[in-house]
């Protein structure tokens, strides 16, 4: 059983830079396919538009099925299987605070951090924060920027519904230190 939890934690360690490799790499440069990078970009383009989940699903299999081959043939059954598990973990988190932080006002410290770094990504630096959960691989692969206040363009604001207030959009108080609408 201790070897199912260490492949379930080495596994969402493992999403964590798939999630920077796939975000920075296939995305943004569009290697593997230009279907995955034009949805990419036009969640850039629309901050309020999400890849539908069928073809998450069908990239996710893409990308699932050598690796649970793999660590199987090399870890074992039980090791190598649990691997994968822990990378749909970590999948299935990065979609909930990913979706989070379009749609809904940010929970806590780690809420606020990743708002700002993901949204400076998105605003400001596209070349930058690529790590949507975590900053560790920007550290590593040098690609953190720092989040000064995030310049969100006019037409972009309304479609964050947690950033404004009243009819005319304006940043709502509670961000105005973080948040300028441009």
């Amino acid at each position: 059983m201790a070897t199912w939890g260490i492949g379930l934690a080495l596994g969402v360690v493992a999403w964590t830079l798939l999630e920077y490799v796939l975000h920075r790499w296939v995305f943004h440069r569009r290697v593997l396919g230009r279907r995955a990078a034009r949805g990419h970009l036009e969640h850039h383009a629309k901050v309020d538009f999400f890849y539908p989940v069928g073809g998450k699903l069908v990239m996710a299999a893409f990308v699932l099925t050598p690796i649970v081959i793999v660590c199987a043939l090399a870890l074992g059954w039980q090791l190598g299987s649990s691997i994968p598990v822990g990378i749909v973990v970590g999948w299935l988190v990065y979609e909930w605070i990913h979706r989070r932080i379009h749609v809904a006002a940010p929970i806590g410290a780690y809420g606020r951090w990743a708002r700002r770094h993901h949204l400076h990504h998105h605003f400001q630096r596209a070349d930058c924060n690529h790590g949507v959960s975590t900053p560790l691989w920007d550290v590593v692969f040098g690609t953190l920027a720092p989040r000064e206040q995030v310049r969100v363009p006019r037409a972009h604001a309304r479609k964050l519904p947690w950033l404004i207030e009243g009819d005319e959009p304006k940043v709502a108080s509670a961000w105005a230190s973080e948040y300028r609408i441009v």
